[in-house]
């Protein structure tokens, strides 16, 4: 700051030096004047010059001191009390730059209410007309067309409940309600519901469930369940999935285990990124980068933990270790 004072005063210090060298100057030219007491009044206006620099730094930067300690508090900047002219010049001038922000934030943040209003409103509608999609693909006869469509059905029923949650996930803490689930009647639901797609592909199940109650919420875990189980079927082809869990260290932990393609080792750091799909697979156009975005957003929230281990061609093991029952106390002052 000191550096940037005498900066800004520059002009006028070198005008204060200009005029004590021209009096030294005149002095010496006119022998008549006493070179030495002028030369005594330069060093002791020179001095009294310092003098008042120091106490004008003192005062004027006072105000530039706090405005640099600002940051992020507004209201703190609207505080400052301006103790000069051009003080309170950038006092109101940022002050009505604040409320102009202010202003445009709150109509920017009622705009993507409502934009997320109607989302959540299309997105229930459209589950109607596929509910009732679903009961006429149960009617069909056609055995290879009916596992053609539910395949496409279940394409839809899931880009949709990603958007559902994705629209969530900015207050997910207000959408969280712990209480104790059943693993296996949340599994089994999502099994059921992909049904159809593992018949198509020869993909069956083997459950191995040694603990079988969770702390959690029963619509995010039943999402990061049904993500993983999705990935697994999608990129696995006439091999069994094995799903386990146990305890260890008083932390339960589930592991889902797949032998699909595999993950890219330069990929698994990436995976949870939102929006990243694949270095290795450029041509996978169907995958849309959100749902393990989303499920890691769901991990955080519920402080559980995901550990992902693949080798290329071989298969994935996802492995979501969940919190020990103190930790829901944080969740619960939340």
């Amino acid at each position: 700051m000191l550096q940037a004072f005498l900066k800004e005063r520059r002009s006028w210090i070198l005008f204060f030096l200009s005029l004590q060298l021209l009096i030294l100057f005149v002095a010496y030219l006119d022998t008549t004047i006493p070179i030495a007491s002028l030369f005594y009044i330069v060093l002791l206006s020179t001095f009294l010059m310092i003098v008042f620099l120091f106490f004008r730094y003192r005062k004027e930067t006072a105000y530039y001191e706090k405005l640099k300690e600002w940051d992020d508090d507004i209201e703190h900047q609207i505080r400052l009390t301006p103790s000069s002219p051009f003080e309170q010049l950038i006092h109101d001038a940022t002050s009505e730059q604040i409320a102009r922000y202010r202003q445009m934030a709150a109509e920017q943040k009622i705009a993507l209410e409502e934009e997320k209003d109607e989302l959540l409103s299309w997105i229930h509608e459209v589950k109607t007309p596929l509910t009732a999609m679903r009961l006429m693909i149960d009617r069909l006869t056609d055995q290879q067309l009916k596992s053609n469509m539910t395949y496409e059905w279940l394409r839809i029923h899931l880009l949709l409940d990603a958007q559902l949650h994705q629209s969530r996930v900015r207050h997910i803490e207000n959408d969280l309600f712990i209480e104790k689930l059943d693993l296996q009647s949340i599994i089994a639901k999502e099994i059921k519901a992909l049904q159809s797609w593992c018949m198509q592909k020869g993909i069956g199940f083997e459950l191995a469930l040694e603990e079988r109650t969770v702390l959690s919420d029963i619509k995010w875990l039943s999402f990061m369940i049904r993500q993983v189980l999705t990935n697994a079927v999608k990129y696995s082809h006439s091999s069994d999935i094995v799903i386990e869990s146990k305890q260890l260290n008083d932390q339960v932990m589930l592991t889902i285990t797949d032998q699909g393609r595999g993950i890219d080792p330069r990929d698994i750091s990436r995976i949870f990124e939102k929006g990243f799909t694949s270095t290795r697979h450029h041509n996978d156009t169907a995958s849309t980068g959100m749902g393990l975005y989303l499920t890691k957003k769901g991990a955080d929230a519920l402080h559980m933990t995901i550990e992902v281990n693949s080798t290329i061609d071989q298969g994935t093991i996802f492995t979501f270790i969940f919190p020990k029952k103190n930790d829901f106390v944080h969740i619960a002052s939340m």
